[in-house]
């Protein structure tokens, strides 16, 4: 058994860098080489594409990525796990396998299957969405549950040199190399916290290495930014970094920012191999660049798993133009609406139904912060109108009746960004909890099925379930405020139509005014211009491993993904937003603050 293992992960989504796999393969000392590729938006998009190429589906992405690297693969024993199969994993090894065999390499390639739905979807009974309680629409276009780890953990003992899975949780393409090279069990449920902790602090390449941090005037060399490693001990505790000489950033803070991100719960994140506990985790600085973590707890997880379906639901379209000059935005507003309310009325002239949902934003006006927006004096800004119908015949028409605006409106309009604008299906996500049992989980090698049995089930006592953390309160008056982003570092991202903002102290003596100040509430006011006005609500929670924040704002997304008509429709810049709160302070820490 290895002392440690080294993991590298060279893709965050489907259209990532293609330098990252290069640049750990040839620095990284790496035992395996791991990719992800798929998101809720993925899989809508790669669902789309297989409905107009049954060979479609996957990311060809991978394939091009892996093709020249093969040769150091086998050369270094450097094994490799990537979700890149998508809704068609069989066509996806294909594909590699084809590389493989032009390159004269022979790697051994093993597919894990039982993921997609699809094909049984009638015959499953009572399924009702997760959150919303909604039925089962009509048709769905993809059907996939979020498998775990066993299933590649299987694989890699079956010899397996390259495993491609369909839909698994992020995290489970490190798990599973980690259960398989140190042997532990699937009941050790704090050591498959810790690796699902890895996992997750890498699945999202170098988010966690300088990329989208807060403070990002302080990272270096964004060109040849070194995407995450992580080695791995017997116990699970293990160390972040990345190669050495690359561009990028390492700190307790770049971590912390990718461990609050997108986990809802940190008391209770769900996955179907354990249920983790991150509240206690700590972050050590361990030299340059380097990360040390340790202290998540895990419990058994539950005998269902996620799935997620996707079912189409009208058409959309977006249409994109500039206008410049004198009162930009109040000549913005007037365009948009002249074009909204002349095509309702030819809708309405045609006996054609209205529009179901109608977005305008004034990129440049500072759209995105609603009703703390400053920059109403702005003397350009892009118009971006986008509708949804149930019929595509009238999106057409719409994308046609823009062009007008350009002659018969206001004055200083430059043109359509990208032409006419395109009409598209609108895919949107429906997710359910099913059975385990509900999924024969397989692995497709060389030809052959092997069946993977999943581990038994311990029953999880509703006792052993922790109690939130309440976080410390101040112990003077405060007499002074600072923005947050002076305080904390904070990052935001989407699940489904739900998103997630981590806030990180910048100090621990900073943290009790910030959750003093940063009630639900407080949270549910200053951003309330993006939170469903009927569905919407905002829950927090505290983990004072890290002395952090972790706030879920539901229905934040406007349906979320490819659904969501907004220009942000995975939540990416609420975290900016919200860093611009004022948060009532001692005079002696704004003090140190000047």
């Amino acid at each position: 058994m290895p002392t440690t293992v080294r993991i590298g992960c060279a893709s965050a989504f489907w259209g990532d860098t293609s330098t990252a796999a290069a640049q750990l393969v040839e620095g990284g000392k790496l035992d395996y080489l791991v990719f992800d590729y798929l998101a809720e938006i993925t899989m809508s998009i790669m669902a789309g594409a297989r409905m107009k190429d049954p060979q479609a589906g996957f990311a060809g992405d991978f394939i091009d990525v892996l093709t020249p690297l093969l040769p150091q693969l086998a050369e270094q024993n450097i094994r490799v796990i990537s979700n890149a199969g998508g809704i068609n994993p069989q066509a996806c090894a294909a594909a590699l396998q084809a590389a493989c065999d032009k390159a004269g390499v022979a790697l051994k390639i093993a597919v894990l299957l039982g993921d997609d739905l699809q094909p049984q979807l009638k015959q499953l009974s009572g399924i009702t969405e997760m959150f919303s309680g909604a039925p089962l629409p009509p048709m769905c276009v993809s059907t996939n549950a979020y498998l775990g780890a066993p299933g590649i953990a299987e694989a890699l003992r079956l010899g397996a040199d390259i495993v491609i899975t369909g839909r698994v949780v992020d995290s489970a393409v490190v798990s599973a190399a980690l259960v398989h090279e140190f042997g532990w069990s699937w009941h050790d449920y704090d050591k498959l916290a810790q690796a699902a902790l890895a996992g997750h602090i890498i699945e999202c390449g170098a988010q966690c290495t300088g990329g989208n941090f807060t403070d990002w005037r302080e990272v270096p060399d964004y060109e040849h930014i070194g995407f995450p490693i992580v080695e791995v001990s017997a116990d699970g505790q293990f160390i972040v970094s990345k190669p050495e000489g690359s561009g990028g950033l390492v700190t307790p803070l770049t971590v912390g920012e990718q461990m609050l991100y997108e986990i809802g719960d940190p008391q209770a994140y769900l996955l179907p191999d354990v249920v983790c506990d991150f509240t206690e985790v700590k972050l050590q600085r361990q030299g340059k660049n380097a990360v040390h973590v340790q202290g998540a707890k895990g419990l058994p997880p539950s005998g269902k798993y996620k799935v997620s379906a996707t079912y189409p639901d009208g058409f959309r379209c977006t249409a994109s133009c500039l206008i410049a000059g004198i009162d930009a935005v109040e000549k913005a507003q007037r365009v948009s609406q002249s074009i909204i309310d002349k095509t309702s009325q030819m809708f309405s002239q045609r006996g054609w139904a209205p529009y179901s949902e109608i977005n305008i934003e004034l990129l440049g006006s500072e759209a995105t912060y609603g009703p703390h927006g400053q920059r109403r004096d702005s003397r350009e800004v892009v118009i971006k109108l986008a509708v949804r119908h149930p019929s595509k015949q009238a999106l057409v028409l719409f994308s046609r009746e823009i062009a007008q605006a350009a002659t018969g409106m206001a004055p200083g309009l430059t043109g359509i960004v990208g032409g006419r604008p395109t009409v598209y299906p609108l895919i949107r996500l429906f997710s359910f909890l099913i059975d385990k049992s509900a999924c024969t989980v397989q692995i497709d090698m060389a030809g052959q099925r092997y069946p993977c049995a999943l581990p038994s089930l311990c029953a999880l006592d509703s006792a052993d379930l922790p109690l939130p953390h309440q976080p410390p309160k101040p112990q003077v008056r405060a007499d002074a405020s600072v923005a947050l982003v002076k305080l904390a570092v904070a990052r935001s991202g989407d699940k489904g139509n739900h998103s997630n903002i981590g806030v990180m102290p910048r100090k621990p003596e900073y943290l009790p005014w910030i959750a003093e100040a940063l009630t639900p509430a407080v949270v549910v006011d200053w951003m309330s211009h993006v939170l469903d006005p009927i569905h919407g609500r905002v829950e927090r929670w505290y983990l004072p491993g890290t002395h952090s924040l972790n706030f879920l704002l539901e229905n934040a997304l406007g349906g979320g993904g490819v659904a969501s008509l907004r220009i942000d429709p995975q939540g990416k810049a609420f975290a900016q937003q919200l860093l611009e709160i004022q948060i009532p302070v001692p005079q002696s820490i704004a003090e140190q603050l000047d």
